[in-house]
């Protein structure tokens, strides 16, 4: 009887410890998982990329928004950077796209936000930036520190910058007589876009319907935005801008405002937000990074973004401007690009998709672009840019002269232009849901 006792007991508390460590397990969640060596990595990171704030805002979302100092963000550590004077405004500041007010296209209008959700939590004091927090979780997500908060980028075998798609440049679709550069170039991205080049292009803008797509696994990614880019296929510069929905990055799937740069086609260069030094913030307002306030939902409500990319043409920065007044978020400084110094070369407006289940893997991945809706199902359904603008050496807002929608899996995720009424500019649809029949 003293030995059936024993060993119970015995067994409960090899159940206990059991149940113990799962449960310090469960507690450290991933970081209990990791090497001591690379915890202490993460620490050094984090401390470089979480600069001291003068003031911390706790987000009703799980945000925490730093005020940091404008003197003190991660912009100065750029080597190229390291003696840069931050320029507060554009010199002279360019006459903003046309306001939303004074729009004509009263029939398609759509509630542009302003506003992000920390922003009911508190404000930032003046001199400082709002700089969302990079967690621990998020590090200890990343395929690697290097690679925290860039596009991912597969190099060729050879180790060289080198075309990765194979084919005749003939069989590349032309506008204004012009090879258009394929996005396939860049690994696991497809993209439906409205494309203009051939000319010089020192801004661009537009306004993003907003909606939050379902993005399929964690290391997959949907962007609604703007790029401006300039030189060749295989060392392109581009500064990006629009909402994006990343949960390996931050954590969750809410949609972001986001900018990303890189001056080598992502081959070693560039990231998304403040995550690397580049972009250089100015703007006590606006947290890149942070959640949209508001996103559209089918036949409900829609709403849209404002956001332009301009050229100072003293300085050669790349402003971002944001809402209906264009308020300056910030630049990105000319010294970080090569080709940009001088002007854009193609604008691109539409959506991407970031996954390994693209280009004939199957089955394809189920991440949505824009809504998830066809480019045919037309307002309300579909995710629009409308009011495409460009602005070129006339230094005016304009409707491009010569524009072509593409779609690099067409059965996948579509593209439209479509005109409301004979007399209005055409507005672009674009996105779809990725596996369907069409699309298994």
């Amino acid at each position: 009887m003293g030995r059936r006792v024993g060993f119970g007991w015995s067994a409960l508390q090899g159940a206990l410890l059991v149940c113990t460590v799962a449960f310090a397990v469960l507690s450290l969640g991933v970081e209990g998982m990791v090497s001591k060596q690379k915890l202490l990595e993460v620490e050094r990171k984090l401390k470089q990329l979480n600069k001291t704030p003068v003031k911390s805002i706790q987000s009703e979302d799980g945000d925490i928004i730093d005020c940091v100092d404008i003197y003190k963000q991660p912009a100065f550590d750029h080597p190229a950077l390291k003696n840069h004077k931050i320029q507060m405004r554009p010199t002279p500041p360019p006459a903003p796209p046309p306001s939303v007010e004074d729009r004509k296209e009263k029939d398609s209008s759509a509630i542009t936000i302003v506003n992000q959700t920390w922003h009911r939590s508190g404000s930032c004091p003046e001199e400082t930036v709002p700089i969302r927090r990079v967690k621990k979780s998020e590090l200890l997500r990343a395929t690697s520190l290097e690679s925290y908060g860039r596009k991912p980028y597969i190099p060729p075998a050879n180790g060289t910058k080198t075309d990765q798609i194979p084919g005749d440049d003939d069989n590349y679709a032309k506008i204004n007589g012009t090879n258009i550069l394929p996005s396939a170039l860049e690994p696991n991205r497809t993209t439906s876009y409205l494309i203009t080049q051939a000319y010089n292009y020192i801004g661009a803008s537009g306004d993003i319907n907003v909606w939050n797509p379902r993005v399929e696994a964690d290391d997959e990614f949907s962007t609604a935005q703007i790029w401006v880019m300039s030189g060749p296929r295989e060392e392109f510069d581009s500064a990006e801008a629009g909402w994006m929905v990343n949960p390996k990055l931050f954590g969750d799937r809410k949609t972001r405002l986001f900018t990303y740069w890189t001056d080598d086609s992502s081959w070693k260069t560039g990231c998304f937000n403040l995550v690397c030094a580049g972009f250089v913030q100015t703007s006590q307002e606006v947290a890149l990074g942070a959640a949209i306030s508001a996103t559209s939902s089918e036949m409900g409500q829609q709403y849209q973004i404002s956001l332009s990319i301009y050229m100072d043409l003293d300085t050669k920065n790349w402003w971002l401007g944001f809402g209906p007044k264009n308020i300056t978020i910030g630049y990105w400084p000319g010294a970080i690009f090569g080709y940009l110094q001088h002007s854009g070369t193609m604008v691109k407006w539409g959506g991407e998709v970031y996954s390994s289940k693209i280009r004939g893997v199957k089955p394809h991945t189920t991440t949505a672009m824009g809504s998830g809706n066809w480019a045919s199902y037309l307002w309300g359904h579909a995710c629009f840019i409308q009011h495409v603008r460009i602005r070129d050496w006339s230094l005016s807002w304009k409707y491009p002269e010569w524009v072509y929608p593409m779609a690099d899996e067409a059965d996948c995720y579509g593209v439209l232009q479509n005109r409301p009424h004979p007399l209005d500019e055409p507005i672009l649809y674009f996105g779809g849901p990725g596996r369907n029949n069409y699309c298994p």
